[in-house]
């Protein structure tokens, strides 16, 4: 098992950029989602041709931390626990999104996380 990191600084408050990275069932802005469906503590995502189940662990509103795994579908890692963090960062904020998964698809994750961090910060601050 391994774990990877992915963090960037973005000029919104943490609670604009809470209000929109938080929303567990709302993926718009991550490149690559066709689609994605709410269903209880689950979200349903299509991306790719795939189909993807994610499971929303915990979530925490006051201390902006949503933690979620990937739990059936397509593409479905032995383990999978992923956690995006907002903090505030002088006027702006700082955003984190720590995973621990398989050793295999560290690299994939650490990726793909930081590809979605870039569009978010492009569109938060276009």
């Amino acid at each position: 098992m391994g774990e990877a990191r992915s963090e960037i600084t973005i000029d919104r408050s943490a609670d604009d950029v809470w209000q929109k990275i938080g929303n567990f069932g709302e993926l718009g802005w991550m490149p690559g989602v066709e689609t994605c469906e709410l269903d209880g503590d689950n979200r349903v995502i299509g991306m790719f041709g795939m189909r993807v189940v994610e499971h929303q662990y915990s979530r925490d509103d006051e201390n902006r931390t949503l933690t979620y795994g990937i739990v059936d579908g397509d593409m479905k890692p032995e383990v999978h626990r992923a956690t995006i963090t907002v903090m505030p960062a002088g006027s702006g904020s700082f955003v984190t999104w720590d995973v621990e998964t398989d050793d295999t698809m560290v690299d994939v994750m650490q990726g793909a996380y930081s590809g979605a961090l870039a569009a978010l910060k492009e569109q938060l601050e276009g």
